[in-house]
């Protein structure tokens, strides 16, 4: 396959998953072999698509039906060229816990998804609900996890011992479950266990006084150096009530330490590659996770050294995933032009 020029688009540059995911996008060798990468930002909620000139045009835009107009024009405008949407957003758990009128809102999800030749989901765990919905096509649908640069996190050395500083890493609020964590922590009884929250949001003072008379438990700001944080850590938590894959948790994975993931949407992607499932999601069941994981084990030993594995495996194959959507979207224009 021919390098492309492709185009990715956003209207959310806040620092996170979506913009860091862009930046390994740009910057990684084996993605620079597929083509040069150029990421234009567009007004949320704006009527016209905007002017482009690459071959390729990937959406990680946000589906909404104050969006849909500029989705739809964008197909109209770029009827001959290759759209493809990054779906970060959306879930089964979210839609359960978020959504009221569920009819309208797979209507418009349908709809939007409809305008693009490929989808792609971040997780399995998200794709699956995708399919299962029959929110998207079987053969438009495709699944590639979010990536960023490891090595940095390949880097530390791995964390084998009993878990004695547990980190909660991503924004502050109700999405992240940091209130359920917090309050589990503090009915566990060791006096030597810490837990650092890593971030900001909204929810940050509710946080704080939920946590306030808990000298164990501190609060720590947003670090543009997340692997110097992880390093302060013998165990990452990420109790989120949905999350469509959780980069956290593949940090966690390639820096060796230990993982407790609840058990859904994307995360349980990683319960696979080395993370301990959380079940239910209640103070109780997080409570009794943290002791039991702190009561260092072999099966511990065994899940930190396949986190890191698995994790490497991932930042090589999400380009090679990536090769294989082009080279197969290429061969069915090649084989519709020849016809």
């Amino acid at each position: 396959m021919s390098p492309k020029t492709i185009v990715h688009l956003v209207d959310d540059t806040t620092a996170g998953g979506v913009m860091r995911m862009l930046d390994f996008i740009e910057t990684n060798p084996e993605m620079a072999r597929l083509g040069s990468h150029r990421v234009q930002v567009v007004a949320r909620g704006r009527l016209a698509a905007p002017q482009l000139d690459e071959e390729i045009i990937v959406s990680h835009l946000s589906v909404s039906w104050r969006n849909l107009p500029m989705l739809v024009g964008l197909r109209a405008r770029y009827a001959d060229r290759t759209l493809i949407h990054v779906e970060h957003s959306y879930t089964g758990a979210f839609t359960g816990l978020k959504v009221r009128h569920r009819t309208r809102f797979f209507a418009l999800l349908r709809t939007a998804y409809s305008l693009f030749d490929r989808v792609i989901a971040v997780s399995e765990g998200q794709g699956r609900w995708l399919a299962e919905r029959g929110l998207v096509r079987e053969e438009a649908l495709a699944v590639i996890p979010s990536c960023v640069d490891l090595a940095p996190f390949l880097a530390l050395p791995g964390r084998y011992g009993a878990p004695r500083i547990i980190g909660a890493i991503g924004r502050f609020d109700e999405q992240k479950g940091f209130d359920t964590l917090i309050r589990a922590f503090r009915e566990t009884a060791d006096p030597d266990l810490r837990l650092r929250l890593i971030g900001e949001g909204a929810d940050r003072a509710a946080l704080e006084e939920l946590a306030s008379g808990d000298s164990r438990i501190s609060f720590h700001g947003y670090s543009s150096t997340p692997a110097a944080e992880m390093a302060k850590l013998d165990m990452v938590a990420m109790p989120s009530r949905w999350e469509a894959y959780g980069l956290v948790a593949l940090e966690a994975r390639a820096a060796g330490r230990a993982l407790l993931v609840a058990q859904v949407d994307g995360l349980q992607d990683h319960i696979e590659g080395g993370a301990r499932a959380v079940a239910g999601g209640t103070v109780e069941a997080w409570r009794e996770a943290i002791e039991t994981a702190c009561k260092t084990g072999p099966a511990l030993h065994i899940g930190i050294a396949w986190g890191r594995i698995s994790a490497a495996d991932v930042q090589r194959t999400t380009p090679e995933l990536w090769a294989k959507l082009l080279n197969k979207i290429a061969g069915h224009h090649h084989s519709r032009d020849a016809a």
